[in-house]
């Protein structure tokens, strides 16, 4: 196994490249658990403050794919450090107006302007997908990623917490804005491997999303985030009639484990099977894994439960970045991409407050049912949207071998 990830690094530039987006994309959850904290700590108010966190997720999953479309259009290099400017700006505005009790709406209009956060997950992709396009070793690359957003949702919301109350209120988001400038100035300036503006067709000004293929991989991945976002909703509240709040990071800890072995197994290994049925079975697995959570009372039996829950995450993320991979034009992959992690974050955003009114109202079983509904509406969304993504796929294979260009290799996964 640790060949294959010694191979994706062999390319020049790899390990300089992910190093920076390692640090550049951890402001994300270090700066919606941040916000939380921050102004939880300050007012006192939580209603408030998941408010204001939600609106810099909310806002972070619509601007992200415009600044990745403006990625696709110009380069990583010109919009990069324009978006992170806006976003630093914002986040330093948020910590003003938070410590010196400005009017409400100001920290709304912060944390909107703070959504420019570029999606640097996204742009760490693109440049593993111009260096292995059509070969096995993005799959390899894909999957590394996908183990790797989820260290980062487990190290970035503790670190947060621990900053905000150890230190004084705001250090978490202040932190996350030093991270944001310092991984995006060192991921900027490596020419060598960001990927160059391809030329635009007739019907390039259309947005990504606009594709059915993306719409319907998006929309998969925001009923799957809706998952983890019961995870975090409900681990807490059992962490909390457990007396402790502090094993809340182990059911975050062990999800992510099991997410993250997955993916690094399914990273290294060359599967023969095609990818419309390798989502079937990824997205099929993943509802199936939470039924198990109607049988949860506890924290102990949470920890139990979303290890197997975590397994089928990461490989099927994986899975759905290499679809999208191949049914969009170069032109739009970098937004198409960004669509995906938004639609991930929309569910997790979504999943955790829906979670959350219901737990409140109806108690514990009908808080993680939430999580049943949501893989169900995934598999339902998959098998309607199979049909379509067979054809796009082949007519992508297609395009590809009369272009000339067949000749690359492409990944065994999509044989």
């Amino acid at each position: 196994m640790a060949h294959a990830y010694r191979e994706i690094f062999s390319a020049p530039g790899a390990k300089a490249f992910s190093s920076a987006g390692l640090v550049a994309r951890l402001p994300l959850p270090l700066t919606h658990m941040g916000i939380l904290t921050m102004l939880s700590e300050t007012t006192g108010e939580y209603a408030l403050a998941g408010l204001v966190a939600g609106a810099f997720t909310f806002s972070m999953a619509f601007l992200g794919p415009q600044v990745s479309k403006a990625v696709d259009r110009r380069g990583q290099s010109r919009v990069l450090p324009v978006a992170t400017g806006v976003s630093v700006l914002g986040l330093a505005g948020l910590l003003l107006c938070a410590a010196s009790g400005a009017p409400r709406w100001t920290l709304f209009l912060c944390a909107l302007l703070a959504g420019l956060m570029p999606s640097m997950s996204a742009m760490v992709r693109a440049r593993w997908t111009e260096i292995y396009r059509g070969r096995p070793q993005l799959t390899t690359a894909y999957s590394m990623e996908s183990v790797v957003d989820e260290l980062t949702y487990v190290i970035g919301p503790a670190l947060a917490v621990v900053l905000s109350t150890a230190l004084f209120p705001q250090a978490a988001p202040m932190v996350a804005g030093l991270l944001l400038l310092v991984g995006v100035a060192l991921f900027v300036p490596q020419k060598s491997t960001e990927p160059p503006v391809k030329p635009r067709t007739a019907e390039g000004g259309a947005s990504a999303v606009s594709s059915p293929p993306v719409l319907v991989l998006a929309l998969i991945l925001l009923c799957g985030g809706a998952i983890p976002g019961m995870v975090d909703t409900m681990g807490l509240a059992f962490a909390e009639d457990a007396g402790n709040k502090s094993l809340a990071g182990l059911v975050f800890a062990v999800y992510a484990i099991g997410s993250g072995i997955s993916g690094l197994l399914f990273g290294a290994r060359r599967v023969d099977v095609p990818l419309p049925r390798l989502l079937l079975i990824g997205v099929t697995g993943t509802a199936l894994t939470t039924l198990p959570f109607l049988l949860v009372d506890g924290v102990g039996g949470m920890v139990v439960v979303v290890f197997a829950a975590g397994v089928f995450f990461a490989p099927t993320m994986v899975v759905i970045m290499g679809m999208v991979e191949r049914t969009t034009p170069e032109h739009k992959l970098t937004e198409a991409m960004t669509w995906m992690i938004a639609g991930l974050q929309s569910g997790v955003a979504l999943g955790a407050a829906v979670t959350g009114v219901v737990y409140d109202h109806l108690g514990a079983t009908a808080g993680v049912s939430v999580a049943v509904v949501a893989g169900a509406l995934a598999l339902l969304l998959t098998l309607c949207g199979l049909p379509m993504l067979r054809t796009r796929l082949a007519r992508a294979k297609s395009g590809t071998a009369v272009a000339g260009t067949a000749d690359r290799g492409e990944p065994a996964v999509c044989r």
